[in-house]
């Protein structure tokens, strides 16, 4: 029904207005690709997880200003290094794994709470007239550095087994009134990466591991229906300045090596 000329239409407001025109998530289907080209470390690359939308926001009225992005973090970690009968190192988040958080931020350090402040946010500020349509994107993957030798000892004699990894995300697209803190979650995508790399230290170097799973990851998940954003995601700190580098040997004590940054 159109507007009666003596009664003004009460515009909608930007949380009614806001539109995802597009939007799609995905993982490389190349393998993880492994290095042995150091004597020191393996190194392994995972493909990239991705993510990209398309979004109009309506005028933005007076001196508001809305920041659209993506936000990510992480809700499971494992990430288990063994050495053969001496025991594991592993990378560990202990709030998360003691469950006193649901989630850790994975923001890039700076720009919290985004992921990123490149291609993934887009800032909106008013007065606008017109529409404003613009794309997010971002992407992520693992490129970390495994020791050959014990990461407790001095000795870089090669002992290194098995590398295993099982990490799960929740990737929001977001809106964010600046001055309000109003928060709009546009979007809920789920995903996860696993490895499996069996290492046999003996042979020589180039030829001691192989990927054993999976050869192509399952596939991101575009929830229908949104997941509200956790507190958790938000605020510091993030999963990198977190972490914790544990040795656990298969007898005796649990060692800090590497302690969080926060």
């Amino acid at each position: 029904m159109g507007c009666i000329q003596s009664i003004r239409c009460k515009p909608k407001s930007f949380r009614e207005s806001v539109v995802v025109l597009e939007v799609n998530s995905s993982i490389d289907p190349n393998p993880t690709s492994i290095d042995e080209s150091s004597s020191v470390v393996l190194r392994y690359r995972t493909p990239h997880f991705r993510a990209f939308a398309r979004v109009q926001v309506p005028p933005v009225a007076g001196k508001e200003t809305w920041t659209v992005g993506w936000i990510q973090a992480c809700n499971h970690m494992e990430f288990y290094n063994t050495y053969g009968n001496k025991g594991m190192s592993s990378w560990e988040l202990p709030d998360l794994r003691d469950g006193k958080i649901e989630v850790i931020s994975d923001s890039d350090g700076v720009n919290y709470p985004w992921y990123g402040n490149t291609t993934e946010t887009c800032t909106v500020v008013g007065p606008t007239k017109k529409d404003s349509k613009f794309s997010v994107s971002m992407n992520d993957n693992f490129y970390p550095s495994v020791t050959w030798g014990v990461p407790v000892s001095d000795s870089n004699v090669p002992q290194l087994t098995s590398i295993r990894r099982d990490q799960s995300f929740v990737t929001w697209l977001v809106a964010i009134n600046q001055a309000t803190d109003e928060t709009l979650v546009l979007q809920t995508v789920r995903w996860r990466m696993k490895l499996h790399i069996q290492v046999s230290p003996e042979k020589p170097l180039g030829q001691r591991a192989a990927l054993r799973e999976p050869v192509a990851q399952e596939q991101p998940r575009v929830l229908v229906k949104n997941e509200p954003i956790s507190h958790d995601a938000m605020v510091k700190p993030n999963a990198n300045d977190a972490q914790v580098l544990m040795w656990r040997p298969k007898a005796g004590q649990a060692v800090v090596v590497i302690p969080p940054k926060y």
